[in-house]
């Protein structure tokens, strides 16, 4: 059994990259190989259109035919038995880096026709520092059950984890913040985190389970 996770924040220690570890510790407690992968440590662009991977009996039809940083990756997701995104969110949606890896991994094998294959488990994991009545509010929400619905679609299997309300800097006098409650969030952290982190240890466990 293998598990990648894939880390679409630039930040490799902070909220999204703990709850993948998480993940992918569940997943090794079930006997799992893991991997993690760090998108803002490669070079790469979204979809270029092309159509090469479109292209009947194409060479590449099927997957992307770019070949840049990105492409040792998605050879990797092909061998993996599970796969959890990981992003922060960043202006209603996720990082430029995990869309840009989402075009290149989906679109590729996401048919024209009506036939499907289930694949591999796919777990999609968010973070963002608004509160979940504020999300709901706005319509993030719909985005999220969007990027869930395509990637079940191409994959068979899909999961999302959100974790709202997170600490984004250490000290917050440093920056310009005054409408942040830093007490509040500070017993938000104290108090729900570590429950976010079981839920992504429990994610991994899922995934690792045949």
């Amino acid at each position: 059994m293998k598990v990648l996770a894939i880390n679409g924040s630039p930040r490799p220690h902070c909220n999204t990259a703990t709850l993948l570890n998480y993940a992918l510790e569940g997943a090794v407690s079930q006997g799992a190989e893991t991997e993690l992968v760090h998108l803002y440590d490669l070079d790469f662009k979204g979809c270029i259109s092309c159509g090469a991977c479109k292209e009947i009996n194409g060479k590449s039809c099927g997957r992307c035919a770019v070949n840049d940083g990105l492409t040792p990756v998605l050879r990797k997701v092909e061998e993996v038995d599970a796969l959890v995104l990981g992003s922060p969110i960043y202006f209603a949606d996720v990082t430029g880096e995990m869309r840009s890896f989402m075009e290149r991994l989906l679109f590729p094998a996401l048919p024209y026709d009506t036939n499907h294959s289930r694949l591999i488990k796919t777990g999609l994991i968010y973070t963002m520092n608004q509160k979940e009545d504020v999300v709901k509010q706005i319509g993030w929400d719909l985005i999220f059950r969007l990027n869930e619905m395509i990637t079940a679609r191409k994959f068979g299997q899909s999961e999302s984890l959100i974790v709202y309300d997170t600490i984004l800097w250490d000290d917050y006098s440093k920056y310009v913040s005054m409408g942040v409650d830093v007490k509040a969030k500070a017993k938000t952290r104290k108090e729900e985190f570590p429950k976010d982190c079981q839920k992504a240890f429990d994610m991994g466990v899922r995934f690792a389970k045949r």
